[in-house]
């Protein structure tokens, strides 16, 4: 029988406490430090950004419809308060439309949506943040992002995506009741702290959406995701989305994200 030396016993003690230790820490960060980077990267790029964006609703019989709209951000303060302008330009049915978020970590947003047909400004209430965005299959939440401290976050393991290194990061909501999925896995490219896909699993445990980047590319030296696709597995409808131009650093001024522009929008920044 093998003698153990005090040595062996404090080194068996550490290996065991290697074996227990999670993945998170062993890998040298958190899964809330992967997830905030991530966050950061992905929703505050730029000090503000303009975008004229095309979304393609499809339906399970291939069916599409389109929406082309422009997108303004403005971030306050970086990694917290944002503000957002979304103007819509076609088709007829949804022209003049205004979608606009005041972000706040830490409390509710502020999200209104401005209807010209009916000349009604509508506040949307908190709990219809997962509410769909204009018929698609993105939400009103998914627009300028989820808090990540709303979330309990994992890393569940380190692997490879389409020839990528990226973190898997399983993140389940604190507050169950005002989310409409159980929990999601995240692949996050360990590289550009950029989301390649996300699948969105309910409470039976069963996986009904994904998100994919289709597309990244380098505009102004800065990594961004121009293509992406949502796909809703229960109904068969999927929202592609494209970006057909991209400015950051455009100079957007607070006055932009105002209720006063909702009839008449900042024509400087919003014509295609």
């Amino acid at each position: 029988m093998r003698r153990i030396t005090p040595r062996l016993l404090v080194f068996s003690v550490v290996l065991a406490a290697l074996a227990l230790t999670p993945l998170s820490r062993a890998a040298g960060q958190s899964a809330e430090e992967i997830m905030k980077k991530y966050h950061l990267i992905y929703y505050y790029a730029a000090e503000d950004g303009r975008a004229v964006v095309q979304m393609k609703l499809i339906n399970k019989q291939g069916k599409t419809r389109e929406r082309y709209f422009t997108m303004l951000r403005r971030d306050v303060e970086e990694g917290g308060r944002q503000k957002y302008f979304i103007y819509f330009h076609r088709p007829g049915d949804v022209r003049g439309t205004v979608f606009m978020v005041h972000k706040h970590p830490g409390k509710d947003d502020d999200r209104w949506l401005y209807i010209p047909a009916i000349n009604l400004t509508k506040r949307i209430a908190a709990n219809d943040k997962r509410t769909s965005f204009m018929g698609s299959d993105y939400t009103y939440e998914d627009v300028s992002g989820r808090n990540p401290a709303d979330d309990d976050h994992e890393l569940i393991k380190e692997e490879a995506l389409d020839g990528k290194q990226v973190y898997l990061i399983k993140s389940v909501p604190k507050n169950k009741g005002s989310v409409d999925f159980a929990y999601r896995l995240i692949w996050i490219d360990k590289e550009s702290y950029l989301p390649l896909k996300e699948e969105y699993y309910n409470s039976r445990q069963e996986l009904y959406k994904v998100f994919t980047a289709d597309k990244i590319e380098e505009i102004e030296g800065i990594l961004t995701i121009t293509a992406r696709t949502m796909k809703n597995l229960e109904t068969g409808h999927r929202t592609e989305v494209s970006f057909e131009s991209i400015d950051y650093n455009a100079g957007l001024t607070d006055e932009v994200f105002s209720k006063r522009y909702f009839k008449n929008p900042p024509r400087k920044w919003i014509k295609k």
